[in-house]
């Protein structure tokens, strides 16, 4: 996978997940999203996680291990990230390359409510 770091405009709706014991669900997640100027629709929501804060690089942590090292006061131990991995496709075109489908991981930061695009396996 590659790795970005891009804003992305994403629209939530209902799309199909993955259900217990291979079954498909529909879930609330992106929809759509805008990057770089194209559209993408989202067609199966692969998989969706939640990351916190780096909790390792604590000042709590630090003196826990007896090291003697400033700590990264900024880290902000509740911040959370929801990730949702899915797999998205251009829509009907024409042309083949404008056809194109991929696996995408769009990142949601809930502290200031933002959307980015972090990965893509296209």
């Amino acid at each position: 996978m590659r790795r970005y770091d891009d804003p992305v405009d994403v629209r939530r709706g209902q799309v199909a997940g993955a259900g217990g014991r291979g079954t498909v669900e529909l879930v609330e997640g992106p929809e759509q999203f805008l990057w770089r100027g194209r559209l993408w629709k989202v067609s199966a929501v692969v998989a969706h996680w939640v990351e916190t804060g780096a909790w390792w690089q604590s000042s709590g942590v630090h003196a826990v291990l007896g090291e003697d090292r400033e700590a990264d006061h900024r880290v902000d131990l509740s911040a959370e990230r929801e990730v949702w991995r899915v797999e998205a496709g251009r829509g009907m075109s024409s042309s083949p390359r404008e056809a194109a489908r991929g696996v995408f991981d769009l990142v949601f930061d809930w502290a200031d409510g933002s959307w980015r695009l972090t990965r893509c396996l296209d």
